[in-house]
């Protein structure tokens, strides 16, 4: 019996591939379906098609989400059981991937952005009221924002009656979020950062910084953080 290899590089994957054009037939039956029915009505038959692993299940999602959604990319990758909440309030770009059991709560007057390139673990939560996900994020599972809070007055009613504040989330470009991490309102991830598995992130990070624990400190920059500076501040 061969021995197990303790460490490995590989190339990636989602990352690298490009998108490809959605075919002519399933954007005019998006459309068609758009003038025809109401979004409720549309999320009504979405249910018929979110638990199948089959292609055509995949295909009727993408198709079902892209008549909805107010901009939906290409090759967007929708996982079983993956729900949503006024996904008329979405914006996704090309190349995301959506794994199952994601479940991602817009509002009604809310917008919720999700980039090119986007790559989401299964079993993650996003409080998408107020929302914006760049591109190249890689959103490990079971990761998760909150984008609100209760302001807990007046003190004498229950907390859940109190008005409920809203936060901007962001994540900038090219930003990891490690497994079950929480980002909590009104934090924006810098670009290129790592937030590590099970941070729970309290404060912005700055770009291209380390950062884990609970609550969330500063580790390190990346390797190669200070070359890239010197280069910046050269020109």
């Amino acid at each position: 019996m061969s021995e197990l290899i303790k460490s490995r590089l590989v190339k990636a994957v989602h990352g690298c591939q490009n998108s490809k054009p959605d075919p002519e037939f399933a954007l005019e039956m998006a459309n068609s379906l758009r003038h025809q029915y109401s979004n409720q009505n549309l999320i009504e038959l979405y249910t018929r098609f979110a638990l199948g692993e089959t292609d055509f299940d995949l295909l009727m999602r993408q198709i079902i989400c892209r008549a909805i959604a107010c901009k939906f990319g290409d090759s967007v990758h929708i996982g079983s059981n993956v729900s949503f909440k006024h996904p008329e309030t979405f914006e996704i770009g090309n190349q995301v991937f959506i794994g199952s059991q994601t479940y991602i709560q817009g509002r009604f007057d809310g917008k919720c952005i999700i980039g090119n390139h986007v790559w989401i673990g299964p079993q993650s939560y996003f409080d998408a009221r107020n929302l914006i996900i760049e591109d190249y994020v890689g959103w490990g599972p079971g990761a998760k924002v909150l984008g609100s809070t209760h302001t807990g007055l007046p003190i004498d009613i229950p907390i859940t009656q109190t008005d409920l504040e809203i936060k901007l989330v962001k994540v900038e470009t090219g930003a990891d979020i490690g497994m079950n991490a929480v980002i909590l309102p009104g934090v924006t991830i810098g670009q290129s950062s790592i937030v590590g598995a099970g941070a729970v992130v309290t404060k912005d990070v700055p770009p291209y910084a380390i950062v884990a624990g609970v609550p969330a400190q500063f580790l390190r920059w990346r390797e190669g953080y200070e070359a890239l500076e010197k280069i910046k501040n050269a020109k």
